[in-house]
C-alpha cells in the first residue's frame, strides 16, 4: 500500500498532533540471529515526541530503538485526519494468520 506524506524533520515543533507510524527495533532475543522489529502508531505534536512515545510502546526484552518515523496524513489518496475520540480505543484485532490469502482473495 504506497504511502505519500509531507516532508519532515527531527526538529519540526508543530504543537497539532499528528499520527505517526513508527517502525522499532531491538536486540535479538537469546537464539536469534537477526533484530526483533514491531510497527507502533502514537500520536504526537512532533517527531521527537513521537520517537518517545514509540518507544514507550516497545515490548522487546532489551530496550528498542526507532528505525524509522512517518507522519501518517495520507493513504492511497485518502487524508487522515484526527479528532479527540468518544470512546476508548479498544478495538477487536482480527489474528488470523491466512498464509494462503493472496491479493485476488483478500
Amino acid at each position: 500500500m504506497p504511502l505519500a506524506s509531507r516532508p519532515m524533520s527531527e526538529t519540526e515543533s508543530e504543537e497539532i498532533p499528528q499520527l505517526y507510524i513508527v517502525y522499532l527495533g531491538g536486540d535479538p532475543r537469546p537464539g536469534r540471529l537477526s533484530e526483533d522489529h514491531e510497527v507502533v502508531a502514537v500520536v504526537a505534536p512532533n517527531v521527537k515526541e513521537a520517537r518517545r512515545l514509540a518507544r514507550a510502546k516497545w515490548q522487546g526484552d532489551s530496550s528498542g530503538h526507532v528505525d524509522a518515523v512517518q507522519v501518517l496524513d495520507v493513504v492511497d489518496g485518502f487524508e487522515v485526519r484526527l479528532q479527540p475520540a468518544k470512546r476508548n480505543g479498544l478495538n477487536t484485532i482480527d489474528v488470523t494468520y491466512e498464509p494462503e490469502e493472496t491479493s485476488e482473495t483478500a
